[in-house]
């Protein structure tokens, strides 16, 4: 073998190496400080599983190194979420981040649940009611009402109709109540998310109907227009068709009332002057007497 070439190899390898290591001395050197960085950023972690409702305590949460990016929305004080009510479930090592706390002075449990300009309304239901206890929070229902209407036919009997739909349940749980014996009764409750207006008529329709809910898909958010229907349409087949509201009484056609104009102010030519007649004396004797003439010349 060629001595010349022996020896540019070994020259190659002896600078391939030398760059090698001072490369592996420049990369050794950066990552104390990339560690350093990342381990001077801090952000608040749930120490365990979170229910919803809870009021977060110190116990709750740990201030921990967090190595890579900040999540949108975490805390990196303690005192800024002690004392806040949890409005989504977290688990154990998850930031606690903005979203899924209550502002501060909410305080825990179903209020801190409850959007602004939003209620919450109870429904006692039975187990048909609430759909075999499939009800569960965070699904959504349709609210059917089965009744008489007032002053209705009622030849139809009663009346079906969905009242309400895509209600979302914030809670489905028991509600403990007292029979006659002082003994205690659990009775189904189930936590409507309803708007001002929508609470009004679940709360009537609660005291005046009998209610049943009606589970669906939490993706469906369509609202189906029904016309609902009658028991004696159960047995005839036809097709309900909900009765006519009264007409209401067309308005009074709007009249304009214009002020008076006054009549207009006729001039009237004024008389013609009318001249002074022509008066002769007539002297007979001891007599005197006088005759007068008009223009015109009749005499008087």
């Amino acid at each position: 073998m060629n001595k010349r070439f022996v020896g540019v190899l070994v020259f190659a390898f002896v600078v391939a190496s030398f760059a090698s290591f001072l490369l592996y001395r420049v990369l050794n050197s950066r990552t104390p400080t990339a560690k350093a960085a990342a381990s001077g950023v801090q952000i608040v972690l749930a120490t365990h599983d979170i229910e919803v409702g809870t009021v977060l305590k110190e116990s709750d949460m740990v201030l921990t190194d967090w190595p890579s990016a900040i999540p949108a929305g975490a805390n990196s004080k303690l005192q800024d979420v002690v004392g806040r009510g949890v409005t989504s479930a977290i688990v154990a090592r998850e930031p606690l981040i903005e979203s899924r706390l209550a502002p501060r002075g909410a305080g825990g449990g179903l209020a801190a649940m409850i959007p602004p300009g939003m209620r919450a309304v109870a429904v006692r239901v039975n187990e048909v009611v609430g759909v075999a206890g499939f009800v569960v929070a965070g699904l959504h229902v349709d609210v059917l009402i089965a009744g008489n209407r007032p002053g209705g036919d009622k030849g139809l009997g009663t009346l079906s109709k969905t009242l309400l739909q895509n209600l979302e349940v914030l809670s489905a749980g028991q509600d403990f109540k007292k029979d006659q014996e002082g003994k205690p009764v659990a009775v189904q409750v189930v936590n409507l998310l309803v708007t001002p207006e929508q609470a009004e008529q679940l709360s009537l329709a609660s005291a005046q109907t009998t209610i049943q809910l009606v589970l669906r898909n939490p993706l469906d958010r369509e609202v189906t227009k029904t016309n609902g229907t009658a028991v004696d349409y159960l047995f005839t087949g036809a097709k309900f068709r909900a009765p006519a509201e009264p007409a209401a009484p067309a308005p009074r056609p709007r009249v304009e009332r214009t002020a008076a104009r006054p009549a207009p102010v006729v001039m009237m030519a004024p008389p013609p002057k009318k001249e002074a007649p022509f008066v002769m004396e007539i002297i007979s004797g001891g007599t005197k007497k006088e005759t007068k003439f008009d223009i015109s010349g009749e005499g008087k």
